[in-house]
């Protein structure tokens, strides 16, 4: 099949949540149900020949989580929430063009578990897992009646659905055999220890690397002011971010306790219209009354706005930007093992021409296989080094590009959002 068939100018994820059902969403539908079926582990052997990741940068993939097929299985605290993942490619790679499976939230964990084993110490990017929940999840399986709960399923599952689609978009970790796995096949082994790889935990794990790197005996002496710089705007611009962060939850809080008060307005204002004699004045009450329960749903629309189109990007890229801190430290780690490699070449050097001044040959050969061994190590070493620079530095100009499409595109939205809702009010 010829690959360049596949190829469009930007890569495209598309994510179908409507529930109207589109003719788009019928043929995923249809497709997937037929296509989907358990996959023997040998068929995710990853095969370089398919395609190459310079193609894959340029390629259309579509991936779609689809919230109405979000459901609740088991019983009581056993119960857990499943989410279909509906795929559409047209990518050689995969067997079939549009597939379908269910996964819980720990396999959306176990693939990040197992991607940040394969792929972080190179010094890729990962894009971190969303946050967990234990109140949340308490609160779904008590019920789904309560609005809470309703909006935790809808909040987790949005997050689910950014998380894949930075990972497809990848082309690095979409040809990774764990990628097309979770996509494919009907049933995954269940995934365990979980618990640190999410929301505090993965937090906490990044900055106690960053503690272990900070307390290296041989401290790097950076002779890149390229990799210093970025480093430090990383730091800077997450503390910027969890400033706003903050900024941006008291407005949600603020639009929501105004919502609830405009309510009990426009509640409080119906009823004195409905009370009042006097049928003029009775009239302008209720329009009132109405206008404000209108202003009511406003709020409440313009809350959602705050919330799901700039928090929750805000809260992805404080962690994304905890992983790019992740892959500098990477880095670091290849370098003290690059120099700890030298000093060690240096005292095998300096206990051989020690042994050639007491004249004892017969463990000169010992010594010179040793020292031969270790400046193998070091070669490698640098050449690690070397390498892994080079992928941090690209990884981190294409987070950067694609960090200032996401802004643009969701403030956009968040402004597209305030210019509808100040037009109804005008209405």
């Amino acid at each position: 099949m010829n690959q360049t068939a596949f190829l469009s100018p930007d890569a495209h994820v598309e994510l179908n949540t409507d529930k109207s059902g589109s003719s788009d969403r019928k043929e995923l539908s249809s497709s997937s149900s037929s296509s989907s079926g358990p996959l023997p582990s040998s068929s995710f052997t990853q095969n370089p020949a398919l395609v190459q990741p310079s193609s894959l940068e340029q390629v259309q993939y579509n991936i779609s989580i689809l919230n109405s097929d979000v459901c609740v299985l088991g019983d009581g605290m056993n119960a857990y929430v499943a989410y279909k993942v509906s795929t559409r490619t047209s990518l050689a790679m995969f067997r079939n063009k549009t597939f379908s499976v269910r996964r819980r939230f720990s396999d959306f964990l176990g693939l990040y578990e197992k991607l940040s084993v394969k792929q972080s110490h190179h010094g890729c990017i990962i894009p971190p897992p969303p946050e967990k929940s234990v109140v949340g999840m308490t609160k779904v399986k008590v019920g789904m009646d309560d609005p809470s709960s309703v909006e935790f399923v809808e909040r987790r599952r949005a997050a689910l659905e950014r998380y894949l689609q930075r990972i497809v978009s990848h082309p690095s970790l979409l040809q990774d055999p764990d990628v097309r796995e979770f996509l494919e096949r009907e049933e995954l082994p269940r995934a365990v220890n979980t618990q640190a790889l999410s929301g505090a935990g993965f937090l906490k794990m990044i900055n106690k690397a960053s503690e272990a790197v900070n307390k290296m005996t041989i401290k790097m002496n950076e002779s890149d002011t390229w990799f210093e710089d970025r480093f430090q705007e990383v730091e800077n611009e997450e503390q910027q971010l969890r400033k706003l962060q903050a900024v941006v939850d008291s407005l949600v809080n603020h639009r929501k306790e105004l919502c609830g008060n405009t309510a009990v307005f426009a509640k409080s204002m119906a009823m004195l219209g409905n009370s009042e004699d006097n049928t003029a004045l009775s009239r302008a009450l209720s329009q009132l009354a109405e206008v404000e329960d209108k202003m009511e749903q406003l709020h409440q629309e313009q809350a959602a706005s705050d919330f799901f189109i700039f928090a929750e990007l805000l809260g992805d890229y404080i962690r994304l930007l905890g992983a790019v801190r992740g892959c500098f430290d990477q880095r670091t780690r290849a370098w003290q093992r690059w120099q700890e490699a030298q000093s060690t070449l240096q005292k095998k050097r300096e206990s051989e021409a020690k042994l050639l001044w007491a004249n004892k040959p017969e463990k000169l050969q010992q010594a010179k296989e040793e020292i031969a061994d270790w400046e193998a190590r070091v070669t490698q070493y640098e050449r690690d080094f070397d390498r892994i620079g080079m992928t941090v530095r690209k990884e981190v100009l294409r987070f950067e590009k694609e960090k200032a499409k996401d802004f643009k595109s969701q403030i956009i939205r968040y402004l597209e959002a305030m210019v509808q809702s100040q037009q109804r009010v005008i209405i």
